[in-house]
């Protein structure tokens, strides 16, 4: 605990403090304690088998059907008791974790247990009778424990500087998924709740058991992405072997390709897709000779030439992997220009695929900044001038602004710098009258510094 800030540290201990209080506020008297010591049983197995998601930082699990079954069967404080449970899970958590995560859960169950009364809900096993007028109190109940969630992680992520204020923060969509996805888990607790009279504990393995099958299916989905983007990764990598100076190129076209889609609103699969483009963007250039792609000085027609023909033969290499779908159109079509004066097919304004135009946008950004044989790296702000130049006649101004928008709120950094090995390459800068990563754009060399 002693790595986090003061304010996170500050933030925990008070969660921690205020989820004892209500504890131990009670009443206690009520609540039936049998039922009590299964639930947090449940809770912890249920929250012990969690699926990580956003890379392994967050896990998902079926612990709110649990503690939102508890809300109705053993009332506000019952609840809390079964989510401070999430704090004795069998997975190895660092105990800061388990502090902040028992608290969470703790309050959330808190906040549903007495929204769930307020609005008409009673404690214990719901009848016939209880239906349908239980379903608003419990639909209620779950709202307040999804948005008590998410507002105390809100708040941490707050205090670690992951998340910032705007609504359209990037870091914000990944939260909402994640609690929309608890939401959802939240309601099957009413059906624990109705058919506990019937069977006991057991209606929590008649309920949840379809849904880990699910889980162990999503964990297959997640598996087979992973491949994918190893495969991947590993074709980019063979590029940039080619050409040490473009190394990690492909990787952060890929990451502002990603961040134009987002910050654009598109879809998680869309955004996933042009991302992919942007890894395999440049897989043609295997097909360009060595010494083209790494000379620093004028290409010859026929070198030039050697280059236009790299966005087919990458087309031509991945075109049979079938989940890249839209991935196709930003590798063939990614040096079109906005004007039609592009390649390979002279295509001009939105006749131009959208994920393209946003790989042709996040492509140039990274060149102007990184290192090449024949020149050094220019900072962010010379690259958004160079794109906000060049915006509607190469570029598509919605991504030139969708990508400055992006780096103005997260920022923009490339690996180590490469710097060139001799002192005179930089001299080829005056004849040079293309850039080898994108042809269509002319180079600025020392001269213009």
């Amino acid at each position: 605990m002693s790595e986090l800030p003061v304010s996170a540290r500050l933030y925990i201990a008070s969660v921690a403090v205020v989820a004892l209080g209500a504890i131990a506020a009670g009443p206690h008297a009520e609540i039936d304690v049998a039922v009590l010591v299964l639930l947090a049983v449940l809770f912890v197995l249920a929250e012990s088998i969690s699926t990580m998601v956003d890379g392994g930082r967050v896990g998902i699990s079926p612990s709110s059907s649990v503690s939102l079954a508890a809300v109705v069967l053993v009332g506000p404080v019952g609840a809390a008791i079964v989510g401070m449970c999430a704090g004795a899970h069998i997975r190895r958590q660092q105990l800061v974790k388990r502090v902040f995560n028992a608290a969470q859960f703790a309050l959330a169950g808190y906040a549903a247990g007495h929204v769930f009364l307020a609005t008409g809900g009673q404690t214990g096993v719901p009848g016939t009778e209880s239906f349908p007028y239980i379903l608003v109190p419990f639909a209620l109940a779950v709202v307040s424990h999804t948005l008590v969630n998410a507002l105390l992680l809100a708040g941490l992520m707050w205090c670690l500087g992951a998340v910032g204020p705007s609504p359209r923060a990037v870091r914000w969509r990944p939260l909402a998924r994640l609690e929309l996805s608890s939401f959802g888990y939240g309601m099957v607790g009413l059906f624990i709740a109705a058919i506990w009279g019937v069977v006991g504990a057991f209606a929590v393995v008649l309920v949840l058991l379809p849904l880990f099958i699910a889980r162990w299916g999503f964990q297959q989905y997640v598996a087979e992405q992973q491949a994918h983007d190893a495969t991947l990764a590993t074709l980019a990598q063979a590029v940039e072997t080619k050409d040490y100076y473009t190394r990690g190129h492909c990787m952060r076209v890929a990451r502002a390709a990603r961040m134009i889609a987002q910050e654009l609103g598109m879809s998680a699969e869309r955004t996933q897709s042009i991302g992919y483009a942007g890894m395999l963007h440049d897989i043609g250039k295997l097909g360009v000779p060595t010494k083209v792609l790494q000379k620093a000085g004028p290409l010859t027609e026929e070198e030039f030439a050697a280059i236009q023909l790299h966005p087919m033969r990458g087309y031509e290499i991945v075109r049979e992997i079938g989940f890249l779908d839209e991935t196709l159109d930003g590798i063939l079509h990614h040096h079109e220009r906005m004007d039609g004066r592009g390649y390979p097919m002279g295509l001009a304004g939105t006749d131009i695929p959208e994920s393209a135009r946003i790989i042709s946008t996040a492509d140039v950004f990274d060149c102007i900044t990184s290192t090449r044989a024949y020149r050094r790296a220019r900072s962010v702000e010379e690259a958004i001038a160079e794109l906000r130049r060049h915006a509607g006649t190469q570029f598509d101004p919605r991504m030139v602004e969708a990508l400055i928008t992006a780096v103005q709120r997260e920022g923009w950094s490339t690996s180590d710098p490469v710097e060139p090995s001799t002192s005179d390459v930089f001299e080829t800068a005056e004849t040079t009258q293309q850039d080898h990563d994108d042809p269509g754009l002319p180079i600025v060399g020392e001269r213009d510094a």
